[in-house]
C-alpha cells in the first residue's frame, strides 16, 4: 500500500498535467481578435483577471483553512471549468470579462494549498525534507502539458476558423473534467492543515519587514515592473505580431515549445551564470535588455526573424529573473514571517498588474506598437531600481532584524 505522500504527489502530478493543458492558449489572442476585440479590450481582460486574483487571494486562503485543501481544489476546478465553458458562447466583451474574472478566481483556490498539502503529507511519512523534490516533480507535469497543448492547439486552429477555436475549447474542458475527477483521489492527512496565516499580528509583522528593509520593496518593484510588461503583456500580443510578420499559425506552437525549452534550460543554468556574473548585474542587464527587446519588436514588427528572436529572448530572460530575485529577497526576510511577507508581496504584485494594465490602455490607441513602447518605458523604469550587492545587503539585514 502506497504512503499518503506518494499517493498525493502522484495525484497532484496528474492534476497539474490535465489542469495546465490549454489547447486554446497558443491562439488565445487571435481568438479574441477574431471575435472583434481590440488591443485595449485585451488589456481590460487582463485587468479583470488580476483583479480577481487580488480580491480572491485572502478569502480563498481562509476557505482552504476552514474546509481543507481537497475541497478548495474541487471548488477551484469547478470554477475554472465553468469559466472555460463561457468561451463557447462568448461574443461580446462582458462575456470575456466574466470568463477572465472566474478564471483568475479559480487560481486562488489552489494558491498555497497544494504546497501545504504536500508538506503535511510528507511530514506524515517523516519525509518532509523531500519537499523540493516533490514540488519539482509536480511542476514538471505542467511543462509536459504545455508542450503538447501549444503544438496541438496551433495546428488545429491553423485556419483561425470559429469551429476550430470551439474544438480547442471543448478539448480543454475535457482535460479539466479529468482534473476535476482526479481531485477526489486526494487523501488529506489526519492533521489540521494551515494554508494561510492571515492573522493581523502576522500581517503586521510582514509589513514591518518590508518597512525595515526598503531594499526588499525596491527589488520587488525591479522584478515586477519588468515582468509585467515583458511577460504578462508581451505574451498576450506576440501571437498577432508573429502572424503579421508572416509566420503561419500552425508554427506558433513550435515557437512556444522552443521558448519553453529555452526557459527550462536557462532556469537550470542560473548557477553557471552566477559563476561569471553577480546577481545584481544579471538583474540589471536582463531588465534593460528586456526593455530594449520591446522597442526592437515595435520598430521591426514586420521582420519575422527579429520578432521571433525577441519572443524567444524574452522567454529566456523571464526564466532567470525570478529565481535570482527569490534568492536575493529571501536573504532579507526572517523565517518566522517568510510566508506572510511573500503573500503580502504577491498581493502587491496583483495591484501593480492593475496599475500597469490601466496605464497601457492609453497606449493601445496606437495599436500593438504603442503598447510595446509603453511597456518598454515601464520596464526601463523598473530596471533602474537599485539591487544592492551582497555585502551591503547583509549589513542592512543585520541592522533591520537584529535588534
Amino acid at each position: 500500500m502506497s504512503s499518503i505522500s506518494t499517493r498525493n504527489i502522484t495525484v497532484l502530478f496528474w492534476v497539474n498535467f490535465f489542469g495546465t493543458v490549454s489547447f486554446l492558449q497558443p491562439v488565445l489572442t487571435l481568438f479574441y481578435l477574431k471575435n472583434g476585440l481590440s488591443e485595449a479590450d485585451i488589456l481590460i481582460i487582463l485587468l479583470c483577471w488580476s483583479g480577481a486574483v487580488l480580491i480572491g487571494e485572502i478569502p480563498t486562503g481562509v476557505f482552504a483553512d476552514r474546509f481543507g485543501p481537497r475541497l478548495s481544489f474541487i471548488v477551484g476546478s469547478s470554477i475554472k471549468l465553468s469559466s472555460i465553458g463561457f468561451l463557447l458562447f462568448a461574443e461580446s466583451l462582458p462575456m470575456f470579462l466574466l470568463f477572465s474574472f472566474l478564471n483568475g478566481l479559480s487560481v486562488t483556490f489552489f494558491s498555497g494549498a497544494d504546497e501545504a498539502l504536500i508538506y503535511e503529507s510528507l511530514k506524515k511519512d517523516n519525509q518532509h525534507n523531500k519537499m523540493d523534490q516533490a514540488m519539482g516533480n509536480i511542476q514538471s507535469a505542467g511543462f509536459m502539458a504545455m508542450m503538447i497543448a501549444v503544438l496541438l492547439g496551433s495546428f488545429i486552429a491553423k485556419d483561425l476558423q470559429m469551429e476550430q477555436f470551439k474544438l480547442l475549447i471543448t478539448l480543454s474542458m475535457g482535460s479539466y473534467i479529468v482534473e476535476f475527477l482526479l481531485l477526489f483521489l486526494i487523501r488529506e492527512p489526519e492533521v489540521k492543515i494551515t494554508i494561510s496565516d492571515t492573522s493581523l499580528h502576522k500581517v503586521a509583522e510582514g509589513m514591518k519587514v518590508i518597512k525595515r528593509a526598503p531594499q526588499l520593496l525596491l527589488m520587488f518593484l525591479n522584478l515586477t515592473l519588468v515582468f509585467i510588461p515583458t511577460v504578462a503583456v508581451f505574451e498576450k500580443f506576440d501571437q498577432p505580431l508573429m502572424i503579421d510578420a508572416g509566420l503561419p499559425v500552425y508554427l506558433i506552437g513550435s515557437v512556444y515549445a522552443i521558448g519553453a525549452l529555452l526557459a527550462f534550460f536557462s532556469s537550470r543554468s542560473i548557477g553557471v551564470l552566477h559563476k561569471k556574473f553577480t546577481y545584481p548585474f544579471l538583474m540589471y542587464a536582463s531588465g534593460f535588455l528586456s526593455a530594449l527587446g520591446l522597442v526592437v519588436a515595435a520598430m521591426f514588427q514586420n521582420q519575422l526573424w527579429v520578432v521571433l528572436f525577441v519572443v524567444l529572448f524574452l522567454r529566456w530572460v523571464g526564466a532567470i529573473r525570478y529565481p535570482i530575485y527569490s534568492q536575493l529577497s529571501n536573504n532579507l526576510i526572517p523565517t518566522h514571517v517568510r510566508a506572510t511577507t511573500i503573500s503580502l508581496l504577491s498581493i502587491l504584485d496583483s495591484l501593480f498588474d492593475l496599475i500597469v494594465f490601466i496605464l497601457l490602455i492609453g497606449f493601445a490607441r496606437e495599436g500593438i506598437p504603442g503598447i510595446l513602447l509603453g511597456s518598454a518605458c515601464i520596464a526601463m523604469i523598473g530596471s533602474f531600481l537599485p539591487i544592492q550587492n551582497r555585502s551591503h545587503r547583509k549589513k542592512q539585514g543585520n541592522r533591520a532584524f537584529n535588534h
